[in-house]
């Protein structure tokens, strides 16, 4: 059925999905650091007041051990590429311990947007009282936890908008609260050394148990006991309370997912990026306000430290209130960008979960304007809302109740993947490193310490954090018990409990053009249709340039002459559960690859026409199938050669290419008139005739086309006069004795030789 046959209701549909907006890994980089590079703002005055002044000294430990916690998730991302916690611990022990650990991380997640909005409204309250008070205006002035609490709604409103929009858009502002942030922190470095270097420091006491003076709360239910005393405990004491420094890190698997390719090696740069980034501005903050600012006057600046630190920097008071309104900016920002870092990433999580029947699939349904889950991310806004309201702002209760989750999904992500080294040996490009064999066996050394790390930093977390402890196991028992029940009820409405598909959002196009789908002329069109049969994209996803030309992956939902021509066909007649079937798989190549890929549906009584007249539509330069069961190379070139010749005039150059099964052997055509390739001894007759020729009379004036043309004029009378048998006898015996030569020149093949 042709385009002109096609009922106007529908032209075509084009499926889309929000995370095929890929990016790149300087935005993979600034969402993840929106989390952790916040945490420079309010861990280290947290960790002091639980610890002490030797608080920096463990600050730092934790983000250097963050390293070694980013290596387990780029080992993860390189198995699976949704290779979040649900994904990794499901394969390696099951979905009981897969839903526990989403539900601990769950809990991070509630808590990281309402701490970090909280403490941006602390750092501005306190700017406005001071500005307030240098000003000598008694009316500006705030109570700084209802004003932090009301400014947290606020920008948690505005983040959940973001992304109800999308990843893309979201992914920007990360980028550029990054980009003002990186100017702060130079400047607030050069400007520390100097000070350091005119007025001398205060030294950071070494972090020895006669340095630790550990407050009443941060020891929990070892208060009383000979624990504290002993030297081990105690530091890992100190680390536990140091541990909000390191959260984010879930955040870049789930993002792994919208980067673009290189996808592995672009998640290393993002790791390198953020490991080096918040290392230096998270500890260097926490070492430059213990060496500069007065023991006495820090504790007033606990929770806007780097605040308090802008203040006692050399130089004017105008100017260094000048630098501490544009701290308490460039914090409001990125302690906001890390309210949509949470969202990111618990969005993410909860897609994992919903998309292995956990969840109700009502939940997935993309947004009929955005595409994007919607009614995840009111769920997630919703619980972070509700705890800036009964938190009221208080910073330090969210710290202590902070850092449950993380630590207890670091610990089950690092031991799944621990198991899945046995498990399943295969299938890795990366490896966390300090592996050993002995004999066949592999011994994962440095995957084990960190493994036994976390697990101790964990139980140690649940001893010396009460309000942690309780709030984090009620509201991981809570989301669990969800989870199995949901799951339970899920199971009783499915024939069977397989894999979610893919939530497409669908949109129908009357006309079909290149300009209407948002591709580029030139691009590349690979038709699809068998979900198992997908060798050919994955050739052209690795080799294609996205900079250069666009891929479109188009599937015809075959319909009858009868089924089309009389009454309009509905989207849901020509996107079936095929089709969504099939376009899951594509859309996992594609984020593999971390390309992006336009799909569509078109109805069509023959694939090859639709296939053919979309091609035409879209301005492709080259059409991409897989090798027919049915058909051999000759006869599928045959096929869409014969389409291409009834397309209207002037018809368009176009190529067919045909990937085999094995994905190395490929079949070029060219549809349509193009110079043939001839074989050597067709070439070597024709240089003899031209030597034969030449004596005859021509001379030099002959050329090797001249004999060609002649042949070809002969050829042509002789078809359409007495001589047509004898000529196309001629014909037959040549292609019979031309089979050894087919295998040798297959890409070279034409479809109207074909025909």
């Amino acid at each position: 059925m042709t385009f002109e046959q096609r009922p106007a209701a529908v032209k075509v549909v084009v499926a889309t999905t929000v995370m095929l907006s890929f990016i790149s890994f300087w935005r993979a980089a600034a969402i993840v650091l929106s989390d952790l590079a916040s945490s420079a703002y309010y861990v280290g005055g947290i960790a002091e007041q639980a610890i002490g002044k030797a608080a920096p000294w463990f600050i730092l430990a934790i983000m250097l051990f963050s390293y070694a916690v980013r290596a387990i998730y780029i080992e993860s991302c390189s198995m699976f590429v949704r290779g979040g916690v649900y994904k990794v611990v499901h394969e390696a022990m099951g979905g009981t311990l897969a839903k526990f650990s989403v539900s601990a991380l769950m809990f991070d997640y509630v808590l990281t947007g309402p701490i970090s909005a909280v403490s941006a409204g602390l750092y501005l309250g306190g700017l406005i009282n001071e500005v307030g008070e240098w000003l000598h205006i008694a009316g500006m002035k705030v109570y700084p936890p209802y004003f932090a609490a009301g400014f947290a709604v606020v920008v948690t409103l505005y983040f959940w908008r973001k992304n109800i929009i999308g990843i893309h858009e979201s992914s920007e502002k990360a980028l550029r609260i990054m980009q003002i942030t990186t100017v702060m922190v130079v400047m607030l470095i050069i400007w520390c050394l100097v000070t350091i270097f005119k007025n001398g420091y205060q030294p950071v006491p070494l972090p020895t148990p006669s340095n630790l003076h550990f407050s009443p709360e941060a020891l929990g239910w070892l208060k009383g006991t000979l624990a504290p005393s002993i030297t081990v405990i105690a530091i890992m004491v100190g680390l536990g309370h140091s541990l909000l420094a390191m959260s984010g890190e879930e955040s870049l698997a789930q993002v792994n997912r919208e980067i673009a390719h290189p996808k592995l090696k672009n998640l290393e740069r993002a790791g390198f990026v953020i490991f080096i980034y918040s290392m230096l501005f998270t500890s260097l903050v926490s070492f430059f306000a213990v060496m500069i600012i007065p023991d006495k006057a820090r504790q007033n600046f606990l929770d806007n430290l780097i605040g308090g630190l802008s203040m006692y920097l050399v130089g004017p008071v105008s100017v260094r209130l000048l630098f501490h309104a544009f701290v308490v900016l460039v914090g409001t920002l990125i302690l906001a960008g890390a309210v949509n870092t949470a969202i990111i990433g618990s969005n993410g999580v909860l897609n994992r979960v919903a998309e292995d029947g956990v969840l109700p699939d009502w939940f997935r349904h993309p947004h009929k304007k955005y595409g994007t889950t919607s009614r995840l991310i009111n769920l997630i806004v919703g619980l972070q809302l509700l705890t800036i309201l009964i938190s009221r702002g208080d910073v330090y209760m969210l710290g202590e109740a902070y850092a449950f989750g993380v630590v207890w999904s670091f610990a089950m992500k690092a031991l799944s993947v621990l198991v899945l080294r046995y498990k399943q040996p295969g299938g890795r490009e990366w490896k966390v490193p300090l592996n050993f064999h002995i004999g066949q066996t592999e011994i994962p050394l440095g995957l084990m310490i960190i493994t036994v790390a976390l697990f101790a930093l964990a139980t140690v977390n649940v001893l010396t954090k009460r309000v942690a402890t309780i709030s984090g196991v009620s509201f991981t028992i809570a989301f669990f018990i969800v989870f199995e029940l949901s799951d339970i009820y899920n199971r009783k409405h499915r024939a069977a409990h397989a894999q979610e598909l893919e939530k497409f959002r669908l949109d129908t196009r009357e006309e079909l053009s290149a300009g209407s789908v948002s591709v580029r002329p030139g691009n590349v069109l690979v038709a699809v249709r068998n979900p198992h049969r997908l060798q050919h994209l994955a050739r052209i996803l690795a080799k294609t340039d996205m900079r250069k030309m666009d891929i479109v992956v188009l599937s015809v939902r075959r319909v009858t002459q009868a089924a089309s021509g009389e009454h309009p066909l509905e989207t849901r007649q020509i996107f079936s559960d095929a089709e969504t079937g099939v376009f899951t798989k594509v859309v996992s190549l594609a984020e593999k690859a971390g390309k992006h890929v336009e799909l569509m549906v078109v109805p069509g009584s023959d694939p090859y026409e639709a296939v053919v007249q979309t091609a035409a539509r879209l301005q492709s330069s080259r059409i991409v199938m897989g090798l027919s069961p049915k058909l051999s190379p000759s006869e599928q070139g045959a096929q869409v050669g014969k389409y291409w010749e009834q397309l209207p005039e002037p018809r368009p150059s176009i190529s067919l290419e045909i990937v085999l099964e094995n994905q190395k052997d490929v079949v070029f055509l060219n549809l349509g008139p193009h110079p043939p390739r001839l074989w050597p001894e067709d070439i070597d007759l024709v240089h003899r005739l031209w030597l034969e020729l030449t004596d005859m009379g021509p001379g030099h004036k002959l050329h090797h086309r001249d004999i060609i043309g002649v042949a070809l004029r002969r050829m042509n009378e002789e078809l359409h006069s007495n001589r047509k048998e004898e000529v196309v006898g001629d014909i037959l015996h040549e292609c019979s004795e031309g089979h050894d030569h087919a295998a040798e020149l297959a890409d070279q093949i034409s479809p109207r030789d074909a025909v």
